[in-house]
């Protein structure tokens, strides 16, 4: 029986832009628009709109409210500055991961959001973690929120005429309450392609206003919408990860490179005892990128190879608008993970050579946002 799709309050608007819809995480999405490079590029050197609607956002209150955060998160909520976004991970007891998120710490509120395909599986875990916390009061406002990305170089000049707020003050991984488009929103200089840029969030009734807004005041730079697809290649090239792909329930962040966002030091937390063994006795694998040195594309679930012997599999894999070139990211034993380690990518029946590289594999110039 096919399930029906779950539709954002822009898909009106997707479909009048020419846009390819395709079915992602119980939603109608648009992939592309115009084309992937096209998209991808405008990015990198102009601006794009995303339509992230689809996103779910966990509204945290309470007096308990960052010792229950600190519980069932990896990361430290108590560092977080009035206004201030962290990077964060929502751990299974065995180290393993539910999902990775990103928390905002606003005034007499927690928002922390996460990936459409886990909002229930998430809600459900973070739940579970609420015993022994009766002053918190956990809120799932996903049907009440749109999200509206603006991303690239331009994003500050296409916004500031569009909102109250100061952007020259708003540093990276902050957020504040203001006006966009002339509605009520939450306006966060944060991101999912390696770009300076913005995320905005509104009601759904206040979505179209602010899309249409954006779109109108970026024309005149080359603004222009973006679709899933090129999300994903911007994304691969700063080397963020996707959940389902670099991180899973299979996964460990030590493994995933992304211990950094493991605070070991804040107390006792879910999957404490796991993390710390895993960081003090070293990972047997880790994520790594590579770049293919023969012709083809690396795509997830392909085999990995080291003179002959499987060692592991690409998460995933693209070729880059940017640097003109097939990468991709994945798993290897620990031994084979320092860059100019030469590899072998199996892509249909046949093992094309590729080489370990530093990551991310795009990083912008410094100096674009603070």
């Amino acid at each position: 029986m096919q399930t029906e799709l779950s539709c954002t309050p822009l898909h009106t608007a997707h479909e009048a832009l020419g846009a390819r819809m395709v079915p992602f995480a119980g939603w109608s999405m648009p992939v592309q628009y115009t084309g992937v490079i096209e998209e991808h590029r405008a990015v990198r050197t102009r601006a794009g709109l995303f339509d992230l609607s689809h996103m779910g956002e966990f509204e945290v209150r309470g007096e308990q409210a960052v010792a229950f955060l600190n519980h069932a998160l990896t990361n430290d909520a108590s560092r977080l500055a009035m206004g201030q976004a962290q990077y964060t991970l929502i751990p299974y007891t065995d180290g393993t991961l539910v999902d990775d998120a990103i928390l905002y710490r606003l005034p007499g509120r927690y928002l922390l959001v996460v990936n459409a395909s886990n909002i229930d599986k998430d809600l459900e875990w973070l739940q579970h973690q609420l015993l022994g916390f009766p002053d918190v009061e956990l809120t799932d406002k996903s049907a009440e929120t749109a999200l509206v990305a603006l991303q690239g170089p331009l994003s500050e000049q296409v916004l500031a005429p569009l909102t109250d707020a100061d952007l020259s003050n708003l540093e990276y991984y902050y957020a504040l309450d203001t006006r966009v488009c002339g509605a009520p929103a939450l306006l966060a200089r944060t991101g999912y392609t390696g770009e300076d840029g913005f995320e905005v969030f509104v009601s759904p009734e206040d979505a179209s206003a602010v899309w249409d807004g954006l779109l109108e005041a970026g024309r005149p730079v080359g603004l222009m919408p973006v679709g899933l697809a090129a999300r994903d290649t911007l994304r691969l090239e700063a080397k963020m990860a996707l959940y389902g792909h670099e991180i899973s329930d299979q996964t460990n962040p030590i493994e995933a490179g992304l211990g950094w966002a493991v605070k070991l030091d804040k107390g006792d937390f879910v999957g404490r005892e796991a993390l710390e063994r895993e960081k003090k006795l070293g990972p047997a694998r880790k994520l790594v990128g590579f770049e293919l040195k023969d012709r083809g594309v690396p795509r997830a679930e392909q085999s990995l190879y080291k003179d002959g012997e499987h060692i592991g599999f690409v998460t995933s894999g693209t070729h880059s608008p940017t640097l003109g070139k097939a990468i991709g990211l994945g798993y290897v034993p620990a031994r084979y993970a320092a860059p100019g380690t030469e590899i072998q990518v199996m892509i249909r029946d046949k093992a094309a050579r590729a080489l370990v590289v530093k990551t991310p594999f795009y990083k912008r110039e410094k100096g674009v946002a603070k």
